[in-house]
Protein backbone atom coordinates (compact mmCIF):
# COMPACT_ATOMS: atom_id res chain seq x y z
CA UNK A 1 0.00 0.00 0.00
CA UNK A 2 1.29 3.20 -1.14
CA UNK A 3 0.08 6.78 1.03
CA UNK A 4 0.08 9.87 -0.81
CA UNK A 5 -0.72 14.18 -0.05
CA UNK A 6 -1.92 14.35 -3.31
CA UNK A 7 -2.13 18.54 -2.33
CA UNK A 8 -3.24 21.10 0.53
CA UNK A 9 -6.44 23.20 1.14
CA UNK A 10 -6.57 26.28 -1.76
CA UNK A 11 -4.24 24.08 -4.20
CA UNK A 12 -7.22 23.05 -6.14
CA UNK A 13 -6.70 19.37 -5.82
CA UNK A 14 -10.04 17.10 -7.10
CA UNK A 15 -10.24 13.56 -7.42
CA UNK A 16 -12.93 11.34 -9.07
CA UNK A 17 -14.23 8.46 -7.20
CA UNK A 18 -16.39 6.01 -7.92
CA UNK A 19 -19.60 6.77 -6.28
CA UNK A 20 -20.74 3.07 -6.44
CA UNK A 21 -17.70 1.81 -4.17
CA UNK A 22 -16.69 4.91 -2.36
CA UNK A 23 -19.38 6.38 -0.01
CA UNK A 24 -19.36 10.38 0.22
CA UNK A 25 -17.14 10.21 -3.13
CA UNK A 26 -18.78 13.64 -4.45
CA UNK A 27 -16.84 15.47 -1.33
CA UNK A 28 -13.69 14.69 -3.59
CA UNK A 29 -14.36 16.44 -6.68
CA UNK A 30 -14.82 19.51 -4.90
CA UNK A 31 -11.51 21.55 -4.59
CA UNK A 32 -11.48 23.33 -1.78
CA UNK A 33 -9.98 20.64 0.44
CA UNK A 34 -7.11 18.95 1.40
CA UNK A 35 -6.59 15.23 -0.45
CA UNK A 36 -5.13 12.32 0.77
CA UNK A 37 -4.85 9.17 -0.90
CA UNK A 38 -4.03 5.19 -0.37
CA UNK A 39 -3.29 3.37 -3.01
CA UNK A 40 -2.73 0.25 -4.05
CA UNK A 41 -0.72 -0.58 -7.15
CA UNK A 42 -1.92 -4.26 -7.23
CA UNK A 43 -5.49 -3.79 -6.74
CA UNK A 44 -7.46 -3.88 -10.15
CA UNK A 45 -7.49 -0.59 -11.89
CA UNK A 46 -10.51 1.43 -11.67
CA UNK A 47 -11.59 4.83 -14.09
CA UNK A 48 -13.41 7.71 -13.93
CA UNK A 49 -16.41 5.83 -14.75
CA UNK A 50 -19.44 7.51 -15.84
CA UNK A 51 -18.18 11.33 -14.73
CA UNK A 52 -18.97 13.98 -17.71
CA UNK A 53 -16.29 15.34 -19.71
CA UNK A 54 -16.48 18.58 -17.73
CA UNK A 55 -16.15 16.87 -14.42
CA UNK A 56 -13.24 14.82 -15.70
CA UNK A 57 -11.20 18.43 -16.34
CA UNK A 58 -8.88 18.62 -13.98
CA UNK A 59 -9.66 15.48 -11.59
CA UNK A 60 -6.38 13.70 -10.44
CA UNK A 61 -7.03 10.00 -10.25
CA UNK A 62 -3.69 7.99 -9.83
CA UNK A 63 -3.92 5.05 -12.07
CA UNK A 64 -7.65 4.71 -11.21
CA UNK A 65 -5.95 2.42 -7.94
CA UNK A 66 -7.08 4.32 -5.09
CA UNK A 67 -8.25 2.37 -2.20
CA UNK A 68 -9.05 5.24 0.23
CA UNK A 69 -9.16 9.14 0.54
CA UNK A 70 -9.18 11.45 3.27
CA UNK A 71 -10.40 14.98 2.65
CA UNK A 72 -8.73 18.20 4.81
CA UNK A 73 -9.08 21.26 5.30
CA UNK A 74 -7.98 24.43 8.55
CA UNK A 75 -10.59 25.11 11.15
CA UNK A 76 -11.47 28.38 10.01
CA UNK A 77 -11.24 29.63 13.80
CA UNK A 78 -8.33 28.20 15.04
CA UNK A 79 -5.41 28.56 13.02
CA UNK A 80 -3.70 25.90 15.35
CA UNK A 81 -5.85 23.19 14.26
CA UNK A 82 -7.16 21.28 10.75
CA UNK A 83 -9.57 18.95 10.52
CA UNK A 84 -10.31 15.82 8.58
CA UNK A 85 -13.76 16.05 6.94
CA UNK A 86 -14.33 12.98 4.81
CA UNK A 87 -12.60 9.44 5.21
CA UNK A 88 -13.88 6.70 2.39
CA UNK A 89 -12.66 3.30 1.87
CA UNK A 90 -13.58 1.26 -1.25
CA UNK A 91 -16.20 -1.17 -0.54
CA UNK A 92 -14.47 -3.91 -1.37
CA UNK A 93 -11.33 -3.26 0.82
CA UNK A 94 -13.10 -2.00 3.98
CA UNK A 95 -12.17 -3.27 7.27
CA UNK A 96 -8.30 -4.20 5.81
CA UNK A 97 -6.88 -0.73 8.13
CA UNK A 98 -6.87 1.16 5.23
CA UNK A 99 -9.18 3.68 6.80
CA UNK A 100 -6.87 4.04 9.97
CA UNK A 101 -3.44 4.12 8.45
CA UNK A 102 -4.71 7.01 6.08
CA UNK A 103 -5.91 9.11 8.94
CA UNK A 104 -2.72 8.56 10.84
CA UNK A 105 -0.45 9.20 7.24
CA UNK A 106 -2.74 12.34 6.64
CA UNK A 107 -2.30 13.50 10.34
CA UNK A 108 1.38 13.03 10.47
CA UNK A 109 1.65 14.97 6.81
CA UNK A 110 -0.43 17.76 8.90
CA UNK A 111 1.59 18.10 11.96
CA UNK A 112 4.31 18.23 10.08
CA UNK A 113 2.75 21.69 8.05
CA UNK A 114 2.51 23.31 11.65
CA UNK A 115 -1.03 22.57 12.78
CA UNK A 116 -0.93 21.22 16.50
CA UNK A 117 -4.08 19.52 16.39
CA UNK A 118 -6.46 17.41 13.96
CA UNK A 119 -9.45 16.56 15.17
CA UNK A 120 -12.54 15.15 13.38
CA UNK A 121 -16.13 14.37 13.27
CA UNK A 122 -17.54 10.88 13.42
CA UNK A 123 -21.15 9.54 13.22
CA UNK A 124 -20.92 5.86 13.21
CA UNK A 125 -19.03 3.41 15.92
CA UNK A 126 -17.05 2.05 13.04
CA UNK A 127 -15.23 4.57 12.22
CA UNK A 128 -14.95 6.06 16.06
CA UNK A 129 -13.26 2.85 16.16
CA UNK A 130 -10.95 3.63 13.03
CA UNK A 131 -10.12 6.89 14.36
CA UNK A 132 -8.65 5.50 17.83
CA UNK A 133 -6.60 3.11 15.96
CA UNK A 134 -5.39 6.06 14.25
CA UNK A 135 -4.23 7.31 17.41
CA UNK A 136 -7.16 10.07 18.20
CA UNK A 137 -9.51 10.08 21.52
CA UNK A 138 -12.75 11.56 21.97
CA UNK A 139 -12.65 14.90 23.07
CA UNK A 140 -16.33 14.63 25.19
CA UNK A 141 -17.54 17.01 22.51
CA UNK A 142 -20.14 16.44 20.53
CA UNK A 143 -21.55 18.55 17.02
CA UNK A 144 -24.55 19.69 16.40
CA UNK A 145 -25.41 17.39 14.07
CA UNK A 146 -25.09 13.93 16.35
CA UNK A 147 -21.53 13.83 15.88
CA UNK A 148 -18.61 12.49 18.41
CA UNK A 149 -15.36 14.79 18.01
CA UNK A 150 -12.19 12.69 18.36
CA UNK A 151 -8.72 14.83 18.52
CA UNK A 152 -4.95 14.27 17.78
CA UNK A 153 -2.86 14.46 19.96
CA UNK A 154 -5.55 12.85 22.18
CA UNK A 155 -6.56 14.81 24.97
CA UNK A 156 -7.42 11.88 26.68
CA UNK A 157 -7.05 8.09 25.63
CA UNK A 158 -8.26 7.00 28.69
CA UNK A 159 -10.62 3.22 29.40
CA UNK A 160 -13.34 5.44 30.70
CA UNK A 161 -13.74 8.17 27.88
CA UNK A 162 -13.23 5.28 25.01
CA UNK A 163 -16.27 3.87 26.27
CA UNK A 164 -17.96 6.78 26.69
CA UNK A 165 -17.90 7.12 23.39
CA UNK A 166 -19.39 3.77 22.40
CA UNK A 167 -21.77 4.33 25.15
CA UNK A 168 -23.28 7.67 23.30
CA UNK A 169 -23.83 5.50 20.02
CA UNK A 170 -25.72 2.57 21.68
CA UNK A 171 -28.15 5.55 23.51
CA UNK A 172 -28.82 6.32 19.51
CA UNK A 173 -30.82 3.65 18.81
CA UNK A 174 -28.04 1.82 16.44
CA UNK A 175 -29.10 -0.38 13.58
CA UNK A 176 -28.44 -4.03 13.88
CA UNK A 177 -24.79 -4.04 12.52
CA UNK A 178 -24.18 -1.30 14.48
CA UNK A 179 -25.68 -2.83 17.77
CA UNK A 180 -23.36 -6.23 17.26
CA UNK A 181 -20.34 -4.08 16.83
CA UNK A 182 -21.22 -2.41 19.81
CA UNK A 183 -22.01 -5.33 21.57
CA UNK A 184 -18.75 -6.85 20.87
CA UNK A 185 -16.88 -3.95 22.37
CA UNK A 186 -18.63 -3.80 25.74
CA UNK A 187 -16.39 -3.29 28.57
CA UNK A 188 -13.28 -3.31 25.48
CA UNK A 189 -10.11 -1.22 26.50
CA UNK A 190 -8.89 1.46 23.37
CA UNK A 191 -6.82 -0.05 20.75
CA UNK A 192 -3.60 0.07 20.10
CA UNK A 193 -2.09 3.05 17.85
CA UNK A 194 -1.29 2.05 14.49
CA UNK A 195 2.16 3.45 13.23
CA UNK A 196 2.02 6.46 10.88
CA UNK A 197 3.43 5.22 7.39
CA UNK A 198 5.71 7.05 5.76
Amino acid sequence: MEYELLGWPGDGVKLALDYRTFSYAGKFVVSNTGKAVAVDPATESRTEGDLPAAEREDVRDPDGTVVGAVAFNADRTDADTAWLRYVTVREDRRGEGVGPRLCAFTTARLHERGYDRVRIAVNNPFAYQALYRAGFGFTGEETGIAELVLEQPAPDRSTDRYRAGFDVFRQRGPDSDERAFLDGKRGADPPSVLDAPE
